[in-house]
């Protein structure tokens, strides 16, 4: 029995397919249409997110008074016999004068006294010395993160004194004790003078002072310590050395500085005269040089690591000098002046430098307060004065507050933001004069063996060798790929293709991590032993495959075989296989003939080239064998995707198959052939692994093809791990993610304007 359908069921189902098929159009446009949209955000979502990790570099300085105290009135104590200090939290600090000291919590400013328990460790009875050695004159802090002071006397002696703070916990929470000591006088005065002005100093040997006395004689003192009575001794003995400085205008000095080691000293004169001693050998100072400030200097101090000098002057001026070593010359070192500040209203009275950085604090006499940062040559911050001058302020020691002091009896402690002073447009993209350099430079060298070390961010450096290892990367890449991808498309028999591609294309899942590893460990000690042979071979190569391309068109047809290209591929293997093994073979000879048996040596002498074993050359070869595959597959595929009768119907024209390929094919496949060349370059620009380990990774600007260089993808991957969350180095490090970002997407972007005009134009092929 045969059973039929009616033609209305048939209907029904036909409707109902159509239906499902519409239903399933739209759920398929609807799930692109969401994941193209999603992929849009996500990367606005990136650039959002390393944008706001980058922005707080470059946000300003802020300020906000915390503190103010009115503790007594200060207008008869002279200004050298005042300092004043703050602990690391910024919970405990204190004021010196005339020998005594005044404790305050903030931020309440609340006075406390020296606690029961620290009594009994200061001379186990005092809490301030007697100070039997006469009044106090004059004091100085010696430079570094210690509370450490020199107090001079009127009878010409030094006493060193010490502020610390000791740290308990009780129930998790953090209490802080000051606790105040007084070391063994010494004589810095043999004349018994009092002591009008001092600079002091505690080194590992012993403590140093310069004193100037009020007749005007200049005394410098080293009280050095040693063991008693062997290696095993528990005593010291201390032994004084001493001489005077007799230099003209010793006089007039107004200020004394000592750097932290102890082996140089700074005066500054009442006339606008800086001196710079060299004071090594303590029983003969050198005077290294006298150099001009314009006016009255009324304050020095160097900024840590003491290579750069803060002056400032009686007309507000403050400027950062730093001394300098001519390398060609050498000799002593001279000061020059390298920056200027923004002035003050006034005299400058005080110096704080920052221990952290090369930040300082500057105060005048109308009181205002102003905040520096020397590498990038700003004034940062500036607080103004209420008419009353500062007599000491310090810089806290987290660099996050100040502590100031005035004659009016207010002391203040002020609230300071101020994140990332080192990074401004200025100091990361154009020349800066770091220290110990003769003229700016761009150079990128994050850390350093201690805090002393003066970071320099500039970006140039790894921006330049993302460039040039791009651009040696792609000479390399761009001829191979392309090149191949030509001769597989429109020469090479299809079953021969059919091999070839495949296996090209599998080289592009090669990992780049095992391609660094080969190159850095492999390749690059292998290059530099056949050096040589590789120059040659880029002579020869090409020379060969001309010669035999050329000759092969005169061979008679017997000769050439049935076999088509594939008797072409075969001798032309052969003739590279020869020429390469050729050039092994006769590597001390080519090196004895093009480079007079020395190529390194040849290098130096005739470019100024030196051969750095891990080098740009190395990285050409190493990333172009990762880039080829990418280029050569989607080159290939757009000269293969050219429409058969326009090949067909240029060659039954007349035309060869160089012309047609020339003329036409190429023509046709290059908005494909671009988009290539563009995805490979965005692949070189990014890659991380191959440049990290086959480089020296060394941040120079030099389009040198033997040395190294580093990238900026490669920078990331190398300084992540040591950049402290937050700071100056781990947002710059976004930053140069951020370049990355936008480089790519302006070169992705232009890349795809240039092809959709190339296919609108070429689109009638």
């Amino acid at each position: 029995m045969t059973i039929t359908s009616s033609p209305s069921s048939s209907l029904l189902a036909r409707i109902g397919l159509r239906t499902l098929r519409r239903w399933l159009d739209h759920g398929a446009r609807g799930v692109i249409t969401l994941g193209g949209w999603a992929t849009i955000f996500s990367i606005f979502g990136i650039f959002a997110y390393l944008f706001i990790e980058v922005v707080p570099l470059f946000y300003t300085a802020s300020w906000s008074e915390e503190t103010a105290v009115q503790i007594d009135t200060f207008s008869e104590v002279p200004p050298q016999n005042i300092s004043v200090g703050v602990n690391e939290y910024m919970e405990l600090g204190y004021v010196l004068r005339n020998g005594d000291i005044s404790f305050y919590t903030f931020p309440d400013g609340t006075p406390i006294p020296l606690a029961p328990s620290v009594l009994s460790v200061v001379e186990r009875s005092r809490r301030m010395p007697d100070f039997e050695e006469g009044e106090i004159t004059a004091l100085a802090r010696s430079p570094g993160k210690q509370h450490v002071y020199g107090f001079g006397t009127n009878i010409g002696r030094v006493i060193p004194f010490y502020v610390t703070f000791r740290v308990t916990f009780e129930d998790d929470v953090r209490h802080t004790e000051p606790v105040v000591t007084a070391g063994e006088p010494f004589e810095a005065a043999p004349d018994g003078s009092s002591i009008a002005r001092l600079a002091y100093r505690e080194t590992d040997s012993g403590p140093i002072a310069a004193v100037l006395t009020d007749p005007g004689r200049l005394f410098l003192t080293k009280v050095q310590e040693s063991e008693a009575g062997g290696l095993f001794a528990l005593e010291t003995e201390s032994e004084l050395l001493q001489a005077e400085i007799t230099d003209d205008g010793v006089d007039a000095l107004s200020v004394l500085v000592l750097d932290d080691l102890g082996e140089t000293l700074l005066g500054g004169t009442k006339d606008g005269r800086l001196f710079y001693w060299d004071i090594r050998d303590i029983w003969s100072p050198r005077l290294m040089g006298i150099y001009s400030a314009g006016t009255s200097i009324t304050a020095l101090s160097y900024l840590i690591g003491d290579r750069s000098i803060v002056v400032g002057t009686e007309r507000g001026t403050v400027a950062v000098w730093m001394s300098v070593i001519d390398p060609d010359v050498g000799g002593d070192p001279r000061l020059e002046k390298i920056r200027d500040f923004s002035p003050h209203d006034g005299a400058v009275t005080t110096i704080s430098p920052s221990l952290r950085d090369k930040g300082f604090l500057t105060a005048d006499v109308s009181g205002g307060v102003a905040l520096h940062h020397s590498t990038s040559g700003q004034t940062l911050i500036r607080i103004p004065g209420n008419g009353s001058a500062v007599l000491a302020a310090m810089f806290a020691p987290k660099t996050d507050g100040a502590l100031v002091l005035d004659n009016s009896g207010r002391l203040i402690t002020y609230d300071v933001e101020n994140e990332h002073p080192e990074s401004t447009f200025s100091s990361l993209f154009f020349p800066v004069l770091y220290e110990g350099y003769e003229e700016p430079l761009h150079i990128w060298q994050s850390t350093g063996g201690s805090d002393e070390f003066e970071p320099k961010f500039g970006l140039w450096p790894i921006m330049f060798g993302t460039l040039k290892g791009t651009i040696y990367a792609m000479l390399l890449a761009t001829p191979l790929a392309v090149l191949g991808a030509i001769y597989t498309a429109m020469f090479m028999r299809p079953n021969v293709r059919a091999v070839v591609k495949p296996v090209v294309e599998t080289m592009a899942a090669f990992p780049t991590v095992v391609l660094g590893f080969l190159a850095g460990l492999w390749f690059a000690p292998l290059l530099e032993k056949i050096f040589p042979a590789v120059a040659a071979m880029f002579l020869l190569i090409p020379l060969a495959v001309v010669v035999i391309c050329v000759g092969w068109q005169f061979l008679p047809s017997r000769l050439k075989g049935t076999s088509g290209n594939v008797t072409e591929l075969t001798v032309f293997m052969l003739v590279l296989a020869g020429t390469t093994w050729s050039c092994l073979q006769l590597n001390p000879q080519i090196e004895s003939w093009l480079f007079d048996s020395s190529y390194k040596g040849w290098l130096q002498s005739s470019f100024g080239l030196a051969y750095d074993q891990r080098n740009a050359l190395v990285i050409a070869f190493a990333m172009g064998m990762a880039v080829i595959p990418t280029i050569f597959s989607i080159s290939e595929d757009s000269l293969s995707n050219v429409p058969p009768h326009l090949i067909a119907g240029s060659l039954a024209l007349g035309a060869t198959p160089w012309q047609t390929l020339t003329k036409l094919v190429i023509i046709s496949a290059s908005p494909g052939v671009f988009s290539a060349l563009m995805i490979g370059l965005g692949r070189v620009v990014g890659e991380t692994m191959i440049v990290l380990m086959a480089t020296g990774n060394t941040p120079v600007m030099d389009m040198n093809l033997f040395n190294g260089f580093r990238t900026l993808s490669a920078n990331i991957a190398v300084e992540m791990p040591e950049a402290p969350h937050g700071g100056t180095l781990y947002r710059l490090l976004f930053l140069a993610g951020l370049l990355l970002f936008v480089f790519t997407s302006i070169v992705n972007t232009l890349a795809e304007i240039v092809r959709q005009r190339l296919r609108a134009r070429y689109s009638q092929f």
